[in-house]
C-alpha cells in the first residue's frame, strides 16, 4: 500500500525558508560568542597569566585601562591611587600594563639613576602639533633639549628679571587695596593675569597686559587659553586620537574654546617671536650688544641644534614657549590661591608670617632683594609646607621600563626589578607626588597643614636626619633628571608676591563662598579646585 502524498507544507519545502530565517542571526551570534570568548581569554590572561599578575591591585583594573581611565576624567586620579596604597601596599597594579609605586629608594631609581622615558601620556601635552621639553619622551633628547633653556633659569640670571617681578606685584598689590573692604576677589583668575604679565616678561622682554585687562573687566583670550589647556590635555587623553578632530566640531561653545585653546596660544606666541627676530636684527643694525638681560625667545632664537649646528626652527621655539608658559602660569596662581586661603583660615599662620616680613621689610611699599627674601625661615617654610600639600603636579609621573638594546643600565635580563617584582620592557610605572607628601612616617600628621614642621627644633643630628628624610621625599617639581626646568623662578615669583602681599594685608574668607568643599583639590594632572575658583577678600593691614 503505497504511502499518502505529503502535504504541500512538507518540511522539504519549508527547510529553505528557515535556513535563509536563521541565517544572518546565526552568523551574528557566533561572532558575538567568538568575541566574547577573545575578551574572556585576554581577561583571564592579563589577571592570571601576565608576567604583572602577581602584583596586588583590584581585579578589574588589571582587566582593562578604562578604570583608571574613568578616574583620570573624574579628576580623582591621585586620590584614588593613594587609596590604593593604603589598601594594597607600596606597588599597585592600576592597569593591565601599569604598575604605581610609593617608595623613595625606586623612584630614584626610576626618574634619576636609570632615567626611564615617558610614556606616550604627555603627548596629550603637545603644543602647536609639536613638542616642547615636557612633551620630549627619550631622555637623551630632552637632554639635548634642555641644553637650550637650562642657562635662562639659573639663579643668577633670573635675579636679572627681579625688576620686572617687583613691577607686577606692585601693580597687583595696587590692585588689591583698590578693592579692600569692597568686594572679594577670584584669586585663580586675578593671579593668572598676574602670572602671565610676568611670563611675558621673562620669555619675550614685553608685557602681555593681561593684567590691566583683568583689572578693566576684559576678557584676555590668551589667559582663558592658558586656563582651558590642561582640560584639553585631559580630554586628549581620554578621547582617541583618530576621532579628537571630530570630537572638537561637536557644536558647543565652550568645548570649542577648550580645543582652540592650542591655537590661541600659538598665534600670540608667533607673533612674539617675529617682535623679537625683529629687536634681534635691529639690535645688530644699531651695534648694541648689551644682552645682560635675555629673555628666553631671544636665547633660543640664537641657539644652534646640536645635531645639524642649524638655528632652531621657528616652529620648535613657538612650542618650547608654550609650555613653558602653560608649566608657569596656571601652576602658579592655583598654588598661589591655595596658600592665601590656608592664611585664610589659620590666622595663626598668618601673624607668624607677619611678624617675620614686619622685621623684614620696613617699608611696606619697597620689595626687597630675592636673596634677603631666602633667609627668612618661615617664609621659606611656609612655601614648602604649601608646595608638599597642595603641589602643583600631584598626579603620576609616568615612565617607561626600557629594553637592554634601549638602555646601557637595563639588567642583561631586560626585566626591572621594582621591590621583588620582575616588570618586563614595555611595563608603565609611575609614583605621584601627592602620595609621597603624605607618608605619616616621614610627614606625621600628614594632612595638617604645618610650616614648623621644615624648621629644625634645635639643631641636633636627629633633627638634621629628620629634615633629610623630608627633603627625599619632597617632589613638588618631579624628580631626576626630568624636574621642572622652571622651578627657580616658580620660587623666586612665590616668594616675592607671598613677602608683598602678606606684609601689606589680612586674608580672609566667606565660608558660604569658599570652604573645604569648593577647595576641595582635583587632579587635572595640575592641581585645581572643585568649583575652580577661590574668592578671598584682602583688608589693608593698619600701618
Amino acid at each position: 500500500m503505497s504511502a499518502p502524498p505529503l502535504p504541500s507544507t512538507s518540511f522539504t519545502a519549508a527547510m529553505p525558508l528557515s535556513l535563509s530565517t536563521f541565517a544572518i542571526p546565526l552568523t551574528f551570534t557566533t561572532i558575538l560568542l567568538a568575541i566574547s570568548s577573545c575578551l574572556l581569554g585576554v581577561a583571564v590572561y592579563r589577571l592570571y597569566f601576565s608576567p604583572l599578575a602577581a602584583i596586588p591591585g583590584p581585579w578589574y583594573a588589571a582587566v582593562s585601562d578604562l578604570w583608571i581611565n574613568i578616574q583620570v576624567a573624574r579628576l580623582e586620579q591621585c586620590r584614588v591611587v593613594h587609596a590604593l596604597f593604603e589598601q594594597y601596599g607600596p606597588v599597585v597594579r592600576i592597569g593591565p600594563n601599569k604598575v604605581a609605586f610609593y617608595d623613595v629608594t625606586t623612584a630614584r631609581s626610576v626618574y634619576a639613576i636609570h632615567k626611564f622615558d615617558k610614556s606616550t601620556l604627555y603627548k596629550s601635552l603637545l603644543t602647536n602639533d609639536n613638542d616642547h621639553a615636557m612633551t620630549t619622551l627619550p631622555h637623551s633628547e630632552h637632554a639635548i633639549r634642555r641644553k637650550a633653556f637650562a642657562p635662562h633659569y639659573t639663579l643668577s640670571n633670573l635675579e636679572l628679571f627681579q625688576p620686572e617681578v617687583h613691577h607686577f606685584t606692585l601693580r597687583l598689590t595696587d590692585t588689591l587695596d583698590r578693592l579692600s573692604g569692597k568686594t572679594s576677589v577670584e584669586c585663580l583668575d586675578l593671579f593668572r593675569h598676574f602670572f602671565v604679565d610676568i611670563m611675558s616678561s621673562t620669555l619675550f622682554g614685553s608685557r602681555s597686559g593681561s593684567l590691566d585687562a583683568w583689572s578693566m573687566n576684559v576678557q584676555d583670550p590668551l589667559t582663558n587659553a592658558i586656563h582651558d589647556f590642561p582640560i584639553r590635555g585631559i580630554l586628549r587623553s581620554v578621547v582617541p586620537t583618530s576621532i579628537w578632530k571630530l570630537f572638537c566640531h561637536i557644536p558647543n561653545l565652550r568645548l570649542r574654546q577648550i580645543c582652540d585653546s592650542d591655537k590661541i596660544m600659538a598665534e600670540f606666541v608667533g607673533e612674539k617671536l617675529y617682535e623679537v627676530r625683529a629687536k634681534l636684527h635691529s639690535d645688530e643694525d644699531s651695534d648694541d650688544t648689551n644682552t645682560e638681560k635675555v629673555p628666553l625667545m631671544q636665547r633660543l632664537l640664537r641657539h644652534r641644534l646640536v645635531s645639524t649646528n642649524e638655528l632652531m626652527p621657528d616652529h620648535q621655539i613657538i612650542s618650547e614657549c608654550m609650555g613653558h608658559f602653560l608649566a608657569g602660569v596656571d601652576t602658579s596662581s592655583t598654588l598661589l590661591s591655595y596658600l592665601f586661603w590656608e592664611l585664610s583660615r589659620r590666622t595663626d599662620i598668618m601673624v607668624k608670617l607677619q611678624a617675620e616680613l614686619d622685621d623684614a621689610i620696613p617699608d611696606a611699599q619697597c620689595i626687597p632683594d630675592i636673596s634677603v627674601l631666602n633667609q627668612l625661615p618661615y617664609l621659606n617654610a611656609f612655601l614648602k609646607e604649601g608646595l608638599r600639600v597642595y603641589g602643583t603636579v600631584p598626579a603620576l609621573l609616568e615612565r617607561v621600563v626600557p629594553s637592554r638594546t634601549s638602555s646601557p643600565v637595563a639588567k642583561s635580563d631586560e626585566e626591572f626589578d621594582m621591590m621583588g617584582y620582575a616588570l618586563p620592557p614595555g611595563t608603565l610605572v609611575a609614583t605621584q607626588g601627592w602620595s609621597m607628601h603624605r607618608d605619616a612616617d616621614i610627614f606625621p600628621s600628614p594632612d595638617t597643614f604645618l610650616p614648623e614642621r621644615w624648621l629644625s627644633a634645635d639643631g641636633s643630628q636627629a633633627e638634621d636626619e629628620r629634615l633629610m628624610r623630608m627633603s627625599q621625599h619632597f617632589m613638588p617639581f618631579g624628580l631626576g633628571t626630568r624636574v621642572c626646568g622652571g622651578q627657580n623662578l616658580a620660587r623666586m615669583m612665590l616668594k616675592i608676591v607671598l613677602a608683598s602681599t602678606v606684609r601689606n594685608f589680612n586674608v580672609f574668607a566667606n565660608s558660604a563662598e569658599t570652604n573645604e568643599r569648593t577647595m576641595k583639590i582635583m587632579d587635572a594632572f595640575v592641581t585645581t579646585p572643585l568649583s575652580k575658583e577661590c574668592r578671598l577678600s584682602f583688608l589693608a593691614r593698619a600701618q
